[in-house]
């Protein structure tokens, strides 16, 4: 609190001042330990990012089709999504939506006489309900999201971002796709576009919310103290550790590892440029930025390179991204899907999500339905369709399966 007040108000002296009275220079005198711990592969969390392979862009895709009057599109207006879809360079649009006909139906029409039929996508009934159960839950849970939005600026130095940022994060925290337009828009008093030094759109928090300046580590503390009737020392929060079966730390690091633990906790919404990177209190500051900003998502997991662009508003040091590596108790780090995604292991026992969100129960259920076309389409259940194109990919689906 004092250092939010002391950064605000830009009395440097008068911050060193109550630092050296009120006892909390001595965390600089910690320094970063060089502690190198290994990678090693969980299966079950390997699974929890392979499941959803191609649930991003199939849903992005439900969406857009959606989104018409008549829930149909062709394909050359889909392909205008491309960009946003993350598929592969030779994979194409209209392949990847033929593999999920439990969501997808395929139309061919003839746009004029002696030429060839373009193919329209529509959406089943099934996932139209789907969709509409989503809608009725984003608007369920709104405020929830807002305040989601609200604590990720609330963890920047200038309470901003810039748009393209945050729509690396939109699909992980929930926000619908056009968030901008549907969400913020609506709360005036709350956020607000603003044009960056760079020339980009950002989006900027315009009053500080102290209620939601309290991480998701010093409610569980508070949580934990209110049940014991013991009151934790919050100078020095630890953070729940969990290992891959078969880790085994050694000695030093045990050692090394219990000490961090006991260094002390800074918010991650407190003001921390002062604080030294060299040291294992900086880094303990980061591994709370991270570990907050996870618990931000729904499923409490990243890709790595969605964190890779925030350094600077979240007053970050270089190379900072170690810390998953560093900790590998409290983050793992999948390689499955071509990509690396950050996981937060104390969210999940094993494959589960111990803290389901609404919308996490309908994406769920969306990936049983492409699970399901998927597998009855390579069994050749579905022959509606017309072509020789799309008998080669039936037969690549095949082979491939």
């Amino acid at each position: 609190m004092y250092r939010f007040l002391f950064w605000r108000a830009g009395s440097t002296s008068l911050y060193l001042l109550c630092q050296s009275r009120f006892g909390f220079a001595y965390e600089q005198k910690f320094s970063l330990v060089n502690v190198k711990l290994k990678w090693v592969k969980d299966k079950a969390l390997d699974d929890v990012v392979a499941r959803e392979k191609d649930l991003r862009a199939a849903c992005h895709l439900v969406s857009i089709i959606a989104s018409d009057p008549y829930c149909c599109l062709p394909i050359y207006q889909l392909n205008r999504e491309r960009g946003q879809l993350g598929l592969p360079h030779d994979l194409k649009v209209s392949t990847f939506i033929r593999r999920y006909p439990t969501l997808f139906r395929e139309y061919p029409v003839v746009v004029g006489e002696g030429c060839s039929s373009v193919p329209w996508f529509c959406l089943t009934d099934e996932a139209l309900k789907l969709y509409q159960e989503e809608l009725y839950i984003l608007q369920q849970n709104e405020k929830n999201l807002i305040e989601r939005l609200q604590k990720l600026l609330m963890l920047t130095r200038d309470r901003m971002l810039p748009l393209q940022t945050i729509d690396q994060l939109k699909w992980d925290m929930g926000l619908p796709n056009d968030y901008h337009d549907s969400l913020v828009s609506r709360y005036p008093q709350l956020f607000s576009l603003v044009r960056l030094v760079d020339d980009r759109i950002g989006l900027k928090l315009l009053q500080w919310d102290y209620r939601l300046a309290v991480s998701q580590l010093q409610n569980s503390a508070a949580a934990v103290a209110e049940d014991s009737k013991e009151q934790e020392d919050v100078q020095s929060l630890s953070f729940p550790i969990g290992f891959t079966r078969g880790f085994g730390l050694k000695r030093k690091c045990m050692q090394w590892l219990d000490e961090w633990q006991r260094l002390p906790y800074t918010s991650p919404y407190e003001y921390a440029c002062h604080l030294d990177p060299r040291t294992d209190v900086s880094e303990k500051r980061i591994v709370g930025v991270f570990h907050e900003l996870l618990h931000l998502t729904l499923q409490k997991k990243t890709e790595r390179k969605n964190v890779s662009n925030i350094r600077k508003p979240l007053c970050l040091p270089q190379k900072f991204t170690k810390v998953f590596g560093r900790h590998p108790g409290i983050f793992y780090i999948s390689q499955k899907c071509s990509t690396q995604t950050v996981i937060l292991r104390e969210a999940y026992c094993h494959q589960e999500l111990l803290q389901k969100h609404p919308l996490v129960g309908i994406r769920e259920r969306y990936a049983d339905m492409m699970k399901t076309g998927l597998l009855n389409r390579s069994r050749g259940l579905y022959k509606k369709f017309i072509g020789h194109s799309q008998e080669e990919e039936d037969r690549q689906l095949q082979d491939s399966n």
